[in-house]
């Protein structure tokens, strides 16, 4: 079975959210890594931080959509046992 195309207003609007998703990463580590600003280059320090600060967001941000999904489907079994449970009484 085929998945459907998405629409342009759905791809504007996912390419939106990823849009914001970046920023706020880039403007998180930003502020928590940069505090240099006589020299053009990042300082090794800084760009281990900006580097760290990037992996750690992304790992915790999997891991809550992957929690979410978890307690998604535990919520959609217990809707279905109780429509079968109501349907049989």
């Amino acid at each position: 079975m085929a998945q459907p195309e998405m629409s342009e207003a759905d791809q504007i609007k996912t390419f939106k959210d990823f849009l914001v998703q970046y920023n706020k990463l880039s403007e998180l580590c930003f502020n928590d890594c940069i505090h240099d600003f006589t020299t053009r280059s990042l300082k090794p320090s800084e760009d281990k931080c900006t580097m760290n600060c990037m992996e750690k967001y992304l790992r915790t941000n999997q891991r809550v959509s992957q929690r979410f999904h978890e307690f998604q489907m535990l919520a959609n079994e217990n809707m279905l046992a109780l429509a079968q449970k109501t349907g049989q009484s």
